[in-house]
């Protein structure tokens, strides 16, 4: 609250009331002298009487407007006072309080530090005494076999203290010469020459040092860990037993080997194909449908995952929610695969809520698409992809003639290809059918390397248990731009008419 310092009335205000009081006196003056003229010197007395009255107001006036700004001052004067106390006293605390503080906390610290201090030394000499007690056993010992049993045995108990006993007896049975093959086929969806193979090409980039507190895990042993939880989609946890290592080690051993799975194998095994291989691809497709120029054949799938932290509504799958009954969410793998199933190009990690052709047109096989690389080569897929120069789908209007019909039986064969092939994907890698433990951030290496190990058994002829069939569920929608292209409209009927009129067509439709 604000106190004005000024006067009550200033000089104007004085003359108004001085004028107004003569004014009325005045007035009062003329009445008395026309009603009664002989009073004269009576008028004169009032006269007199009221500017005495008049002067003594506004000396009344005059001396509480006096006392109103002496009390405003003082009061101010008091507010001041209490404000500079108020102050003083607060930053005397504040001091006081901050020196309280500062003296604990350093005293804290001084504390931790005379811990870590002693910490120090007992381990040092712990560390002393154990290599005193290694060289008495070693200097007192004749028989060099029982000096090695004996360092061994020390060093072996120093180590409890870093790496805690866990059973290994599971690998231990698997990785011995005589393990049954079905058995390991069942384990890890590969033979043991399969295996050997790729833990041969891994062992640069993922072979460990031994240090002086622990052994280094095996390449074989990580290799399996990571391999048997993208087979099995097991938890950590039990990964952890089976292999008999801490649930953080398998976790760190999977992304480290599924990491250079893709610098190392997806070079070698996951690549588009050269122009001779692409030559190979089309007489192989053309041998199947008899449509000449096929490159490819397409599908996209999704992966469930856990709800991310970020864009919830860009994973969510719509589809799969209303199908499941529960919520769900997903990402996108597309794939584009050759007659035998093996993948020669993939688009990981969209999120699920998109359509297949946005996706599409995300991918890096739309880019070279673009750039005109893909130039007399077809890639066929279903109704959710649009038609394009470079995409043959099948007719997706109603009421198809005979010759349409036709042509779009011989698509659903090419198109199987690749459906059947992601149904091996998944049923191969389980992990690929349930929400896992990885990171968002990290899955796309993880499906990367499922899609490599997938080919490498394919490559190499690896027979798939039929129990491991997975039930494919992707639901078709069709885009809203189903024809992209005036030219692509006149190609595929041309193609539609020659498989008519050749005699490629079925039968079926009658």
């Amino acid at each position: 609250m604000e106190i004005s310092s000024g006067p009550f009335l200033n000089q104007d205000d004085y003359n108004y009331f001085y004028t107004f009081f003569q004014g009325m006196e005045g007035n009062s003056g003329n009445e008395d002298f026309n009603n009664n003229n002989n009073n004269g010197d009576g008028k004169k007395r009032r006269r007199i009487d009221s500017d005495s009255n008049i002067k003594e107001i506004l000396s009344a006036v005059m001396l509480w407007d006096e006392e109103e700004k002496f009390e405003n001052d003082e009061l101010g004067f008091a507010l001041n006072q209490e404000k500079s106390s108020f102050d003083a006293n607060y930053k005397q605390r504040t001091q006081a309080m901050e020196e309280h503080y500062e003296s604990n906390v350093q005293g804290h610290f001084g504390d931790l530090e005379d811990l870590e201090s002693s910490r120090v030394k007992r381990a040092r000499n712990s560390a002393s005494t154990v290599m005193a007690s290694i060289a008495a056993k070693t200097e007192n010992s004749e028989d060099p076999s029982s000096q090695s049993s004996n360092v061994k045995e020390i060093s072996g108990g120093h180590r409890r203290l870093w790496v805690k006993d866990r059973s290994k007896a599971w690998w231990d049975r698997c990785n011995h010469p005589d393990f049954p093959e079905s058995d390991f086929r069942k384990a890890f969806r590969m033979s043991k020459a399969t295996f050997d193979m790729i833990c041969d090409e891994l062992d640069s980039v993922v072979t460990k040092k031994d240090t002086m507190l622990r052994t280094a895990i095996p390449v074989r042993q990580r290799v399996a860990v990571c391999i048997w939880r993208l087979a099995t989609g097991e938890p950590l946890r039990l990964v952890s037993k089976r292999f008999g290592l801490g649930i953080s080690t398998c976790h760190k051993l999977v992304l480290e080997v599924c990491s250079a799975i893709k610098s190392v194998l997806m070079p070698k095994f996951l690549q588009w194909p050269d122009e001779n291989r692409v030559q190979t691809i089309k007489n192989e497709y053309e041998l199947i449908s008899g449509i000449p120029n096929l490159g490819g054949s397409m599908y996209t799938t999704h992966v469930p995952i856990v709800a991310p932290k970020m864009s919830v509504a860009a994973y969510f799958n719509k589809r799969h929610t209303e199908r499941n009954q529960k919520t769900s969410y997903s990402i996108t793998v597309q794939g584009v695969v050759d007659p035998r199933g093996i993948f020669t190009d993939v688009c990981i990690g969209w999120p699920g809520s998109m359509p297949d052709d946005q996706v599409l047109e995300k991918s890096a096989l739309y880019q070279r698409a673009s750039r005109g690389l893909l130039k007399d080569v077809w890639i066929v897929g279903n109704s959710s992809y649009p038609l394009m120069d470079w995409v043959l789908v099948p007719y997706s209007h109603q009421n198809l003639t005979w010759t349409q019909h036709e042509f779009n039986q011989k698509i659903g064969e090419i198109q199987k290809v690749a459906k059947d092939a992601v149904m091996r994907l998944k049923g191969r890698w389980t992990c690929l059918q349930k929400r896992t433990e990885v990171k968002l951030q990290d899955l796309p290496v993880v499906l990367g390397a499922c899609c490599v190990l997938h080919n490498i058994c394919e490559m190499r002829n690896e027979e798939m248990d039929p129990e491991l069939i997975f039930d494919l569920f992707d639901d078709e929608m069709i885009p809203e731009s189903s024809i992209r292209s005036a030219n692509a409209v006149l190609a595929r009927d041309h193609i539609a008419h020659d498989l008519l009129h050749h005699g490629l067509g079925g039968t079926s439709f009658f």
